[in-house]
């Protein structure tokens, strides 16, 4: 697991990581604001979470030294990232969410849906009538 903090000193915590949180080999926070992780919180190996861009909006100035476009990251309680999903400023993922292994997460996920893709997009709802077709479809049911 990899923390890079990319700011300037403030007080209190730039990322709070909930009970019960497990947390896969090779993820990377690179931190220059806040990240905020929930309880219960499954996240494959690999996931990143960077909580900025950086500024490229002044023409007269390197990039690399412009101001960073900073939004902090929440993931709510309950949430499962597949492995090397990349999650980007500014996102929360609601309670009880699951983002497809390779996602990369560049909007806010409301809580109990299902996301995939590149950029990600809501594939389903978690409930229990979808969780019924899929185990009649595959013979668990």
């Amino acid at each position: 697991m990899n923390f890079r903090y990319d700011g300037t000193w403030r007080p209190g915590p730039s990322i709070v990581i909930e009970d019960n949180v497990y947390i896969g080999s090779n993820s990377e926070f690179n931190i220059c604001d806040h990240i905020n992780i929930g309880k219960d919180v499954l996240i494959a190996s690999g996931c990143k979470f960077i909580d900025h861009n950086h500024g490229y909006h002044l023409t007269n100035q390197k990039i690399r030294l412009q101001p960073p476009d900073i939004g902090a990251i929440k993931i709510e309680d309950d949430v499962w990232l597949g492995v090397n999903v990349v999650v980007l400023k500014g996102v929360t993922i609601g309670c009880g969410a699951i983002v497809a292994a390779g996602s990369v997460v560049t909007t806010s996920i409301p809580s109990m849906e299902i996301w995939g893709g590149i950029p990600a997009k809501k594939i389903s709802n978690r409930n229990d009538e979808n969780l019924n077709n899929h185990m009649r479809l595959s013979g668990t049911f």
